[in-house]
């Protein structure tokens, strides 16, 4: 009986990465100078003192990034970043993101910034959480929540201007992997 649900499990996951496979529309799996692509930020840019770092390795043939580091909320602080721009007119038919993702089973956070994202606290955020394995998190548009009232209550896909991965909002120790972030329609 084990195996029987183990076999339906693994083809069950297979089957949603195909899918996802099938629908991407955007996707960056941290290969070709992704140095060049994306940006670690921390909130000391405000005054905090949350530190951190983010590097490119490899496991295996996989590519990954991985952000670690300390969040404090001390001074007005709380996030340590690692973000990307995207082109306009990258995302017109986008309708979620996905990660595929591993790290030390804490909760983590997609930030996007749109064109009406103009002041440096505004974004869209949602929440996930990671393991210590590899995994595939898949997050609706629908599932982003602006972080002000100034801001549209949706988020469009077509005004994405950037995707960020986000440790934030309290005291912990970072420590996430991402070997894959993207876009599906």
């Amino acid at each position: 009986m084990k195996k029987s649900m183990f076999i339906v499990t693994f083809m069950l996951v297979l089957s949603g990465m195909a899918k996802v496979a099938a629908d991407t529309l955007w996707v960056d799996k941290f290969d070709n100078d992704p140095q060049r692509r994306w940006n670690y930020v921390s909130d000391q840019v405000m005054g905090g003192v949350s530190n951190g770092a983010m590097v490119f390795a490899l496991d295996g043939d996989e590519y990954f990034a991985r952000m670690t580091g300390r969040v404090s909320t001390d001074n007005n602080g709380g996030f340590i970043q690692f973000r990307r721009a995207i082109d306009k007119g990258a995302l017109d038919s986008a309708t979620g993101v996905y990660l595929r993702v591993r790290g030390n089973s804490q909760r983590y956070f997609v930030h996007m910034r749109t064109s009406g994202t103009v002041l440096p606290w505004q974004y869209y955020q949602a929440s996930f959480d990671v393991t210590e394995q590899w995994r595939t998190i898949k997050i609706p548009l629908t599932g982003f929540q602006r972080s002000g009232s100034w801001l549209r209550t949706s988020l469009k896909p077509a005004s994405i201007r950037s995707i960020g991965v986000v440790a934030f909002g309290r005291d912990h120790q970072a420590q996430i992997d991402v070997a894959e972030i993207g876009f599906y329609r």
